[in-house]
């Protein structure tokens, strides 16, 4: 299994970034997906996460602001990020738990400036 996030960088608070995860060698429709991040000095959190049946949960920080979706036919992952906040800047990572293992991609930077 192997996922590959992309679409992290450098944004102005109030502006907006996307990013996708891209899966491969897992029956992707089948997976519920997870983005986590991790900011400096702080523990790894669950942002959101998307079931195979498209349910949809948050955390209550980015409740609002951000959307998960899932494209089955690209086996993509992805995260709308809008309204965005410095407390928002970590590494963000896509997740997936595939025959009793974790498999995590390799992050993708985001940083909001004030």
């Amino acid at each position: 299994v192997q996922l590959q996030a992309s679409g992290g960088g450098l944004v102005q608070a109030g502006g907006s970034l996307r990013l996708s995860c891209k899966a491969s060698g897992l029956n992707f429709r089948l997976n519920t997906m997870t983005w986590y991040r991790q900011a400096p000095g702080k523990q790894r959190e669950l942002v959101a996460s998307i079931t195979s049946s498209g349910i949809t949960d948050y955390v209550d920080s980015v409740n609002g602001r951000f959307t998960i979706s899932r494209d089955n036919a690209r086996n993509t992952l992805n995260l709308q990020m809008n309204s965005l906040e410095p407390e928002d800047s970590a590494a963000y990572y896509c997740n997936t738990r595939w025959k009793a293992v974790n498999f995590w991609g390799q992050g993708t930077l985001v940083t909001v400036s004030s």
